[in-house]
């Protein structure tokens, strides 16, 4: 009698640090490792549809893989093969998967929750000082061999004894808010639910319009899903402290840019610092044009030690379905999801 065929696992997108490649490979005592031909999403449909890729029941994918899949969405899902079991997406954020649809189809989907948080919270504290003390005006000039510029740049803002409000304390709320306590800033947040004050960790909770009435910077690190979408928009902005500063690092769209060049044109809003943005790789030409924002091409995760560790953590939670059929790190919106 012949053995059984493995398992296969399909990848999406690549790993690109030596240490996870080989753990990847090392998946391969396990599973058939398999990759798609498609190159734009009409060619993978197509290639799920003709059974390719049949016998995959885990998917390793990364975020820049959307570039040839497209969304994870119902289309997707019907197309895939009928024996898919796990997604594991390289990254905290998801928003690229639709898991009401994949949960109606038991599919099981992880995300890299914590390994993102240093990285993504240093990105933030970078964006919040350079915002506040103006940075961004002289770095412009010194490239144009104005050293401070034709006239002097205007006196930026010390962030001691400053209110830092965080929309969204997850692991790199918290983390954020720990290291900017350092700087002197108190802290309080907002979250769909009150932390623990052990997780809270000092951080004064409050309600949504009072972090927008009482902060003087506003960090927005929360998930993007139907509920965030464009959270931050023109009714937010008019309740907010007069020139408060706005730090976003976590998705664009969950602030409506058009509000925020019309905040930052009649002063409302002092100045921005951004990592993320709402039609990425597209910037809104306001917000490109405004010395006052600090940007950032969606650096958050961008280092060796970080990159490298979320891959790792991907992999683990494909390792951990295939091995016990469950996931490292499920997605809060399956928690309940019975194996």
């Amino acid at each position: 009698m012949s053995s059984p065929s493995k398992p296969r696992i399909l990848l999406l997108g690549e790993i690109e640090h030596e240490p996870a490649q080989e753990e990847w490979q090392a998946l391969s005592s396990l599973a058939e490792l398999v990759t798609p031909k498609a190159t734009n999403r009409a060619e993978f449909l197509k290639e799920c549809k003709s059974g390719a890729l049949d016998g995959v029941v885990a998917v390793y994918r990364t975020f820049g893989s959307a570039s040839v899949t497209g969304r994870v969405d119902e289309e997707m899902v019907r197309a895939l093969p009928k024996g898919l079991k796990y997604i594991a997406h390289n990254g905290a954020g998801y928003d690229q998967i639709d898991v009401d649809v994949c949960t109606e189809h038991g599919i099981h989907i992880s995300n890299v929750p914590t390994a993102v948080d240093d990285a993504t919270a240093d990105t933030g504290i970078f964006l919040a000082i350079g915002a506040l003390r103006g940075f961004n005006t002289p770095l412009i000039n010194l490239r144009k061999k104005q050293f401070r510029g034709t006239t002097a740049p205007s006196l930026g803002h010390d962030p001691e004894g400053k209110v830092l409000g965080i929309l969204g304390m997850g692991g790199i709320g918290r983390n954020m808010a720990r290291k900017l306590r350092a700087f002197g800033m108190s802290v309080q947040y907002y979250n769909r639910k009150k932390l623990s004050d052990e997780l809270a960790d000092g951080a004064k909770y409050v309600e949504f319009e009072e972090l927008l009435k009482t902060s003087d910077v506003i960090s927005l690190n929360l998930p993007l899903n139907a509920n965030t979408r464009h959270i931050i928009s023109t009714p937010q902005f008019n309740l907010m402290k007069p020139g408060v500063v706005i730090i976003n690092t976590a998705r664009g769209a969950v602030m409506d840019e058009a509000a925020l060049v019309k905040a930052l044109d009649d002063g409302t809003v002092a100045s921005v610092g951004l990592d993320v943005y709402e039609n990425e790789p597209e910037i809104h030409p306001g917000l490109m044009s405004n010395e006052k924002v600090l940007l950032l091409p969606h650096m958050g995760t961008y280092t060796v030690e970080t990159q490298t560790a979320m891959e790792k953590w991907n992999i683990s939670n494909v390792r951990m379905a295939l091995q016990e059929g469950r996931l490292r790190s499920p997605v809060p919106e399956q928690k309940d999801m019975a194996k």
